[in-house]
C-alpha cells in the first residue's frame, strides 16, 4: 500500500476536524496488530462508522509495532506467547511533527503515523498512531510504544502517559482545534490533567502559591465511556510512581482529589473530569452506577460495522434486496422478508468457509451436516470457557442424541495464569471427547478469522458471569449472518434476546443469578438442538429474525448517531 497520495488531503482533516476519540486499541485491520480483542474491535468499528457518516473526528492510539502476542498452542495444549510485529510503513505515512514530553525526568519524543479509515461512500477518517521508537530517544523509552499492554505498573503508565497527554498535544502541534474528547476507557484520562493545567489559575491574593484548577471546563469538553465491570480492568498506579514517571507536571495532593486517595484510579480520575459518562450497555449502565456511586452513568450499547462482519453471501443477498442497507442499517429490519432458500444458501456458504478454515488450520474436519456451536473471545475465569465441559457424560449424551460440533477461539493475556490454563484444559477435553464430540480449537484468534468464525457457526455461545459482561459485540455479528445466540442474559443479550425468536436464554434475569452448567445442558438438549433436526423451517425463521431485530439495532451507526447527538454536541456547542 503507497502512503503518498494521503499528502494532500490532510489539510481538510485539519480544518473540520472537531473530536477526538482516544483508545489504547484500535483494530484498523488484520495486519496492523494494533488491537487485542473487543476494545479494540468497538473501536475499529466506530472508526468506520464515523467515515460511514462523515464525522469530524480524528482517533488516536499507540502504534503498537510489537503487537499484542502471537498465540501458539504448544503439543501439551499450553498458549505460548510471541511477539507480534507489523511494519507500519506498508500501512501509514509517518508524519513529520515530533513533540517531547517529559517522562521520569527525561525528554521522550513522540511522532505520529498517519492512516485513513476509508467508507465505501468515499468518505475518510484520520487515526493517528503514537510513535516512541525515534533515534532521540533513549533505548527504554524507544519501548514504550512497542507491546500493547506490555508488563508492569511503570511500562503501562508510561504508555497510558503518551496516549493521554502526548496524544493530546500532538493534536495541538499539528494544529487539529479539537472541541470534544472522547476517552474509550480510562487509559487516556491524564489528558484531562493536560486540559486541567491549561484552565488552572491562583487561587487568590491571600494564597499565591495554590493553584486553582477549573474542572468544570475541563468536564465540558471530555466524554468518557467505560467498558467493563472488572477490577483488574480499572488501571491503577501507585502515586509514588505517578511521582517518579510526572515529576512536578501535577502536585499529587490535587491529582488524589480528584483519582482517589490510595493510587491514581485512572477511572476515577476519567469519571471525575468527563461531563458525559456512560456504560455500553443498559444492564451495563447499571453495574457501573454501582460500582461508583454519586456519578451518573448514562447508557449507550454497542454495535458492530455491519459491512465489516458480513460474509459475502449475505452481503450480495442484502445488496439485492436492500440496496442502501450499508448506510441505512434500519432498513435490516426487513430481513424476516427474505426468503428461505436464500438465507440457507448464504448460510452454507459460510459455514463452508468456517469448516475449510478449521481444516487448515487444526486438521479437525467437520460436518457441513452437523450444527456447529461457536465461542470465541478472550479467555479469562468471568467468561467461563470450560462451562460446556462441566459435565462431559452429560454433554457426550446430548450429543449423541442430536450430534453437534464446537468450535473454540481465544487468546489469554500472558499474565491471566487462569486464562492460560482455560485453554490448556479446553484442549485436554478435545482429547477426551475424540470420537464422541468434535472440538476444534482456532489458535491465533484475530479479525481475518473471527469474520469467518462469527458468520459460520449455527449457534453462538455465551456464558459470562453476570453482570461482568459489560456488552460483548461477537454475538451481534454471528446474529447479523443468521447465527442464533444462547447466552447468558448479561451485557447486549439482555436486550437483544427474545426467547425463541433470536435466539434463547441460559438461566433467568434475576440480577445475581449466575446460570450452572446444568442449565445451558437442559437448553441445548430441549430447545436449541432438536429444533435443528426436527423444524428447519422454523430454525431459519429464527435466522431471519435474528438478522432482522439484530442487525437493524446493534450497529455502529446508531451507536456514532447516539453519541453525537447525546454526548458530542453539548461540547461542539
Amino acid at each position: 500500500m503507497n502512503p503518498a497520495p494521503l499528502v494532500p488531503s490532510f489539510g481538510y482533516y485539519l480544518a473540520r476536524t472537531r473530536i477526538a476519540y482516544f483508545s489504547m486499541e484500535v483494530a484498523l485491520r488484520a495486519e496492523m496488530h494494533t488491537y487485542s480483542g473487543g476494545l479494540g474491535g468497538l473501536a475499529g468499528d466506530t472508526a468506520r462508522s464515523a467515515a460511514d457518516l462523515d464525522l469530524p473526528m480524528i482517533f488516536v492510539t499507540l502504534i503498537s509495532r510489537q503487537g499484542y502476542l502471537r498465540q501458539e498452542i504448544g503439543h501439551d495444549g499450553q498458549q505460548i506467547e510471541h511477539p507480534d510485529p507489523w511494519e507500519p510503513k506498508q500501512f501509514a505515512l509517518p508524519l513529520r511533527a515530533k513533540i517531547a514530553i517529559p517522562i521520569e525526568g527525561r525528554e521522550v519524543w513522540i511522532r505520529p503515523w498517519l492512516y485513513l479509515v476509508h467508507s465505501t461512500l468515499q468518505h475518510r477518517v484520520p487515526v493517528l498512531l503514537l510513535d516512541t521508537d525515534l533515534p532521540e530517544n533513549q533505548p527504554e523509552d524507544r519501548q514504550i510504544t512497542d507491546r500493547l499492554y506490555g508488563p508492569g505498573d511503570a511500562y503501562r503508565l508510561k504508555q497510558e502517559i503518551v496516549l493521554g497527554i502526548g496524544g493530546m498535544r500532538i493534536l495541538e502541534a499539528l494544529g487539529f482545534d479539537i472541541r470534544v474528547y472522547h476517552l474509550n476507557e480510562g487509559h487516556a484520562a491524564l489528558l484531562g490533567l493536560d486540559l486541567l493545567r491549561r484552565h488552572a489559575r491562583l487561587a487568590d491574593e491571600k494564597t499565591p502559591d495554590a493553584i486553582r484548577y477549573d474542572t468544570a471546563r475541563v468536564r465540558e469538553r471530555c466524554v468518557f465511556t467505560t467498558h467493563t465491570p472488572v477490577a483488574a480492568g480499572h488501571d491503577r498506579f501507585p502515586y509514588d510512581l505517578v511521582s517518579r514517571l510526572l515529576g512536578d507536571y501535577i502536585d499529587i495532593a490535587q491529582l488524589r482529589l480528584l483519582a482517589g486517595e490510595d493510587d491514581l484510579n485512572m477511572t476515577l480520575l476519567a469519571l471525575n473530569l468527563s461531563g458525559y459518562v456512560n456504560g455500553v450497555a443498559s444492564r451495563h449502565a447499571e453495574t457501573a452506577a454501582r460500582m461508583f456511586p454519586g456519578y451518573r452513568v448514562r447508557s449507550i450499547t454497542n454495535g458492530v460495522h455491519l459491512p465489516t462482519w458480513t460474509h459475502l453471501a449475505f452481503a450480495k443477498l442484502f445488496n439485492r434486496q436492500f440496496p442502501s442497507w450499508v448506510v441505512e442499517p434500519e432498513l435490516m429490519v426487513r430481513a424476516d422478508q427474505l426468503s428461505d432458500s436464500e438465507v440457507w444458501t448464504a448460510h452454507t456458504e459460510a459455514k463452508a468457509d468456517l469448516i475449510s478454515l478449521v481444516r487448515a488450520r487444526t486438521h479437525v474436519r467437520l460436518s457441513p451436516e452437523l450444527p456447529i456451536l461457536g465461542f470465541a473471545r478472550r479467555m479469562t475465569a468471568y467468561k467461563r470457557p470450560d462451562l460446556l465441559f462441566a459435565d462431559l457424560a452429560r454433554l457426550v449424551a446430548i450429543s449423541q442424541q442430536h450430534p453437534f460440533q464446537v468450535v473454540f477461539a481465544g487468546k489469554a493475556h500472558p499474565a491471566d495464569n487462569a486464562g492460560r490454563q482455560f485453554i490448556q484444559d479446553i484442549h485436554r477435553h478435545v482429547e477426551r471427547l475424540k470420537g464422541k464430540v468434535t472440538v476444534a480449537f482456532l489458535p491465533g484468534y484475530n479479525i481475518e478469522l473471527a469474520r469467518t468464525l462469527v458468520a459460520g457457526t449455527d449457534v453462538w455461545l455465551n456464558t459470562p458471569v453476570p453482570p461482568m459482561e459489560a456488552s460483548g459485540t461477537s454475538g451481534m455479528k454471528a446474529a447479523l449472518n443468521g447465527g442464533l445466540n444462547l447466552s447468558v442474559l448479561d451485557g447486549w443479550w439482555v436486550e437483544a434476546c427474545i426467547e425463541g425468536v433470536t435466539g434463547w436464554a441460559i438461566g433467568d434475569d434475576r440480577p445475581d443469578h449466575v446460570p450452572s452448567a446444568g442449565a445451558l445442558y437442559d437448553k441445548l438438549a430441549v430447545s436449541v438442538l432438536p429444533l435443528y433436526y426436527r423444524d428447519r423451517t422454523k430454525w431459519i425463521w429464527m435466522m431471519k429474525q435474528a438478522i432482522s431485530k439484530v442487525a437493524s439495532c446493534f450497529n455502529t451507526q446508531r451507536m456514532m448517531r447516539r453519541y453525537v447527538v447525546e454526548a458530542y454536541l453539548a461540547g461542539l456547542r
